[in-house]
C-alpha cells in the first residue's frame, strides 16, 4: 500500500511535492526547536536544577553548621557544668576551712578569756586572802593585847603571833575534817 494510493480524505495531497515540502518543513521545524528551542528549555532546566541543587545544599551547610554550633554550644555547656560543680566545690570546701578556722578563733578567744578569768579570779582571792589575814592580824594582835594585857608594838613579835595564830587556823579545818569523818 502506497501512501498515495491511501485515501486520507481532506489530508491527502494533492501532489507529491507537497510531501516532500511537508518532510522539509517538519524537518526544519525539528532542527529550528533542536536549535533554539531545545537549548533554552535546557538552560531553564538547568538553572532550575542549580537553584534546587544550590538550595540542597545551603540547606545542608546550614545543618551542618548548626549541628556544629549544637556541638560546640553543648560542649561549653558541659564545660560550664564542670566549672559550676567546681566552683561549687571550692565554695563548699573555702567554707568548711573558715568554718574550722572560726571556730578555732572562738576556741582560743575562749580560753584566753578562761584563763584571764581565772588569773583574775587568783589575783583577787590572792588579794582578798592577803586582807583578810591583815584584817585578822590586826584584830589578833589587839585581842591578844586585850587578853595578855600589855601592847603588842613591837612588829616582829606582832608578825611570831599572827603567823602562829594563822597556821594554827590552817591546821585547825584539816583536823575538824579528820574528826567529822571519824563520827561518820
Amino acid at each position: 500500500m502506497n501512501i498515495l494510493e491511501m485515501d486520507l480524505g481532506p489530508l491527502a495531497p494533492e501532489h507529491p511535492i507537497e510531501i516532500i515540502v511537508g518532510v522539509i518543513l517538519v524537518l526544519l521545524l525539528t532542527w529550528l526547536i533542536a536549535k533554539a528551542v531545545v537549548p533554552r528549555f535546557e538552560k531553564l532546566y538547568e538553572e532550575r536544577t542549580e537553584t534546587i541543587q544550590g538550595g540542597i545544599e545551603r540547606a545542608e551547610r546550614a545543618q551542618a553548621e548548626a549541628k556544629a554550633a549544637l556541638e560546640k554550644y553543648q560542649a561549653q555547656l558541659a564545660s560550664a557544668r564542670d566549672e559550676a560543680a567546681q566552683i561549687r566545690d571550692d565554695a563548699k570546701s573555702q567554707g568548711a576551712q573558715i568554718i574550722a578556722e572560726m571556730r578555732a578563733n572562738a576556741q582560743e578567744e575562749a580560753d584566753r578569756i578562761t584563763e584571764r578569768a581565772n588569773a583574775q579570779i587568783q589575783a583577787e582571792r590572792d588579794q582578798a586572802v592577803r586582807e583578810v589575814r591583815a584584817e585578822i592580824g590586826g584584830l589578833a594582835t589587839t585581842l591578844a593585847s586585850r587578853i595578855v594585857g600589855e601592847s603588842l608594838q613591837d612588829d616582829q613579835r606582832v608578825q611570831a603571833t599572827v603567823d602562829r595564830f594563822l597556821s594554827s587556823l590552817a591546821d585547825e579545818p584539816s583536823a575538824s575534817n579528820s574528826r567529822t569523818v571519824n563520827r561518820a
